[in-house]
């Protein structure tokens, strides 16, 4: 949930004035905001976090609406005695960054966010210790797999950019090697794995100035391993177990379940990431650089970069082999039976006759047909590694919709609008420019 919050507010930080272009903004910043307001209620104090409602194992025994539930809502907390720096890191880094969102639109709301925020990365910072480890609970369902390190380096880099406090960066660079943030070479970016995150949040210090001299060397060295991340994607590093799989039909692929997870954050890091090189006021810096050096090395234009995270949004909103969009309510076909309990069973408004735990398995779970409700703006699991899917409820590892799927792509969509939009209206003013327009559309 806060990895989600935090990607949101990059989307705008990045991208806010495509979104609002697109009408969007107050619905992006009403969701960013539904988020945060429940962050606020559960840092109860400096140092305790509450940091799950609910039990994964009782909660999966039930197939119901949320108004039916009667599922225990026990609650677990992270404090000195039982930290979490991951989840309490992730939460500062998600207040941090939503606090620079709301700046312009809600100050005192922006400066409530980033006193929780300096609060919780202290709290992670002090009292260190994965979140698993003292919540067993959500072990089984969202296992710190990554630890901590990545969390607190994550962080502190969003609380450099929303305070532009020099210790912040300090901590970066201080703790760059013993935290990984210069040694993993990462393929992925997750809720759990924040590496390649951190390394581009990094680069971008790197590449617009923002550093001073004594920082430059390590971060070099994190835009060493973000072009690392990047060369994957590409498939472009010289080992080929450093690159990411392609299906057959172009779709970055890292495992089986949930894949599209890894596709929407790969989609964002890259253009971010082309932008950023774009920007860059040295010529040296506008190009990415991959394989292990010498004639081997291959070079890769911001463009290249962007054409790769285009391509990856493309084939979500159907441009892949079953023309199929992985995105729910959007084109000729979406996925009609997504795995989410709400959605597949009758809204409450036309029956509210109760719906018993194990009742919904047998009268909504095992049917055949679309679900009566359309879960618009979800992005499901998607495809396995040669292009296939299967639209059955059942089928979690490819139905299951992920606020954390979604986030990444807002400010990629509204952006990508307005591209198309420029670049139909480009091709309308040239010679023959009805035609191309009509083939544009």
């Amino acid at each position: 949930m806060a990895f989600t919050v935090t990607m949101l507010s990059w989307s705008l930080l990045e991208y806010g004035a495509d979104v609002a272009d697109a009408g969007e903004l107050a619905h992006a910043l009403e969701s960013i905001k539904w988020g945060t307001d429940y962050f606020i209620k559960a840092h109860t104090r400096p140092d305790e976090l509450w940091a799950e409602v609910g039990d994964g194992d009782t909660d999966h025994y039930c197939w119901q609406r949320p108004e039916d539930m009667t599922t225990s809502r026990q609650a677990y907390k992270v404090d000195r005695d039982r930290p979490g720096s991951d989840v309490a890191g992730e939460t500062a880094a998600a207040m941090a960054a939503a606090s620079m969102v709301f700046r312009e639109h809600n100050p005192h709301y922006a400066s409530l966010l980033l006193h929780h925020a300096l609060q919780l990365f202290e709290f992670a910072d002090k009292y260190r210790g994965k979140y698993d480890s003292s919540i067993a609970e959500v072990k089984s369902y969202y296992a710190s797999v990554s630890g901590y390190h990545d969390e607190l380096l994550w962080a502190a880099l969003w609380l450099h950019r929303a305070t532009g406090r020099p210790h912040y960066l300090d901590y970066v660079v201080h703790n760059a090697d013993d935290f990984g943030g210069t040694g993993w070479a990462i393929t992925e970016f997750s809720w759990d794995v924040k590496y390649a995150g951190v390394q581009i949040l990094a680069a971008r210090l790197l590449l617009s100035g923002e550093h001073s001299p004594r920082h430059r060397e390590t971060l070099e060295q994190y835009r060493a391993k973000a072009e690392h991340y990047v060369c994957a994607c590409l498939g472009k590093n010289a080992a080929a177990d450093g690159n990411v799989e392609r299906s057959p039909g172009g779709m970055l692929y890292v495992r089986q379940w949930n894949n599209m997870q890894y596709v929407t954050s790969a989609a964002f890091l890259l253009s971010v990431y082309s932008g950023y090189l774009s920007s860059s006021s040295s010529s040296s810096s506008s190009s990415v650089t991959c394989g292990a050096g010498g004639e081997a090395a291959a070079a890769a234009s911001a463009g290249e970069v962007f054409a790769l995270a285009r391509a990856q949004v493309d084939y979500v909103l159907g441009s892949n082999p079953r023309g199929m969009s992985y995105l729910v309510g959007y084109g000729a076909r979406f996925p009609a039976r997504v795995h989410h309990r709400a959605a597949s069973i009758v809204p409450y408004k036309h029956s509210k006759e109760f719906i018993g735990c194990a009742q919904g398995f047998d009268d909504w779970f095992i049917r055949k047909g679309a679900n009566p409700n359309v879960v618009v703006g979800a992005i499901v699991g998607g495809p396995d590694r040669r292009d296939r899917f299967r639209d059955q409820r059942e089928n979690y590892m490819q139905t299951e919709a992920c606020t954390y799927n979604t986030a990444p792509m807002v400010g990629m969509f509204a952006m990508l609008n307005r591209l198309a939009r420029d670049e139909a209206a480009a091709a309308a003013s040239q010679p023959g420019g009805e035609t191309a327009t009509s083939v544009n559309r």
